[in-house]
């Protein structure tokens, strides 16, 4: 995190602080995780801060922290540590952004040759104050990481571009391995959970990538746990499916602060399994499905599953067609 931002950083969501709280339920066993501590998390945090390279892990309170950061995988944050957007699940800071850092895409991708990632993910904030909401930093970004560790595989985790014509395109261009952008929630929680953003123009973002590159694996998330219903969520899939998404992930929402959004319920880990089942048979390559499922957590791993299940999906159809 840049010095300057540290001060700003410290209240999150401004204008939510005169909302009333709002009180969830009392955590369940199979969410408890162990407090991040070891050799290999301190230097992995200390590597970070030293090139200043800001994470999401961090910012948004991921609770797998731990985990990742004891095998130095970490999910750098560009663009700053400030969105322009108040999305009410999120622990993100909302205010307005300071101007692009220049040398942060060499600065991540200096910490992926110091980390000696295999993948590495890629997110940012949302920057609706910028003309092309970012794309050009995503670009420079994923170039710098091919200069310094090229043989890094790169996902990338990106905003909607809502309103910035020709961003997708530029991004897609510069030949991201994976591109994510989640859809968060059902469609009817979209004015509560994520009130910036539009279902529909986040579907067909997705599925614009697949028209530029057939290739290119396409990757979303939601969360449950807020309020929606397992029909919604079967119909979530079938949207995906319909957009060409090629792993989906699900996983247990969980309030940052009583200004955030409330949990509604903690979904059994049973029904997690359920969801996986009923996705893998609508003909998702891959999912992730369990209560501590986020978007880039395993995704080294999950990326070479991708590959796996691609390659057997064509030999499968070769076969057919052989037949």
């Amino acid at each position: 995190m840049l010095d300057h931002e540290k001060n700003i950083k410290r209240v999150r969501h401004p204008e939510k602080i005169h909302k009333p709280d709002n009180f969830s339920p009392a955590k369940p066993s199979w969410l408890k995780v162990k407090a991040p501590i070891g050799k290999v998390f301190e230097e992995t945090k200390g590597l970070l801060d030293d090139l200043k390279v800001v994470t999401v892990c961090e910012e948004a309170s991921c609770p797998n922290i731990g985990s990742c950061w004891s095998k130095k995988h970490a999910t750098m944050m560009i663009m700053g540590a400030i969105c322009t957007r108040a999305c009410s699940f999120c622990n993100v800071a909302t205010g307005k952004p300071l101007t692009l850092d220049p040398t942060e895409p060499f600065r991540v991708a200096k910490s992926v040759e110091r980390l000696k990632l295999n993948h590495v993910v890629i997110t940012s904030v949302d920057r609706d104050d910028l003309i092309d909401g970012g794309a050009d930093h995503f670009v420079n970004t994923i170039k710098e990481i091919r200069n310094l560790a090229p043989n890094t595989s790169i996902e990338i985790l990106t905003p909607d571009f809502l309103k910035k014509i020709g961003a997708l395109e530029k991004v897609v261009s510069s030949k991201p391995d994976v591109f994510n952008h989640n859809l968060e929630t059902v469609p009817r929680l979209y004015h509560s959970v994520r009130p910036g953003a539009r279902y529909f123009h986040s579907l067909n973002l997705l599925s614009k990538v697949k028209e530029l590159d057939p290739k290119m694996f396409t990757k979303s998330g939601l969360m449950v746990g807020l309020g929606e219903n397992k029909d919604e969520v079967f119909q979530v899939m079938d949207d995906m499916i319909s957009a060409n998404i090629d792993f989906l992930t699900i996983g247990q929402y969980m309030q940052p602060t009583r200004k955030h959004h409330r949990v509604d319920r903690f979904v059994e880990p049973d029904e997690f399994d359920l969801y996986k089942k009923v996705a893998l048979s609508k003909g998702f390559l891959l999912v992730s499905s369990s209560p501590l499922t986020r978007s880039s957590f395993h995704a080294s791993e999950d990326f070479n599953k991708l590959k796996e299940a691609r390659f057997k999906k064509l030999n499968s159809k070769n076969n057919e067609n052989y037949i």
